[in-house]
């Protein structure tokens, strides 16, 4: 694994690239400080491959650099974010998803639909229900999936609920 820290900080972008990949995959907290780090790198690629990986960690130190990422003028680092903070079920990322189904890139509305249904938080509902209405098919489709996510999860935790 330190061998690929390493790598984050190589000249060439093919190996900060698969290195920002691997550490999601290898899930050591200890690439957490490192994966921040590279969500500023000047190619997007490397800043959205850590986006993604900071997720599949799941450390909690991710969620505000991730928050942070969601503001950005690329598109794909706002989508690895909002993956990343899916990944995380960082409730504190609600409103800032539900201001990206507004985004003008389809492919960013879509990711933040799904990490709402992730997340799970009910106060995303009427956003979501409002993007079925999306002009992009795949968006609406993960507003509607997003919804019966959360409704599942909602059902798994009322009171009383039959446990099968």
């Amino acid at each position: 694994m330190q061998e690929y820290i390493r790598l984050l900080k190589s000249d060439r972008l093919h190996f900060r690239w698969h290195a920002a990949e691997a550490l999601g995959d290898e899930g050591d907290p200890a690439a957490v400080e490192p994966l921040i780090a590279a969500l500023k790198d000047p190619y997007v690629d490397v800043g959205w491959l850590a986006a993604k990986s900071l997720g599949m960690i799941g450390d909690p130190r991710a969620v505000e650099p991730l928050l942070a990422a969601l503001t950005s003028s690329e598109k794909w680092l706002r989508t690895g974010a909002a993956w990343g903070l899916g990944k995380l079920k960082a409730t504190r990322a609600v409103s800032p998803l539900i201001l990206l189904l507004s985004d003008p890139k389809r492919g960013v509305r879509k990711t933040a639909a799904w990490a709402l249904g992730e997340i799970g938080d009910e106060r995303a509902v009427p956003a979501l229900a409002g993007a079925r209405e999306d002009p992009d098919d795949g968006v609406c489709t993960a507003a509607q999936e997003a919804l019966d996510t959360i409704a599942r999860t909602k059902t798994k935790a009322a009171p009383g609920a039959a446990v099968l």
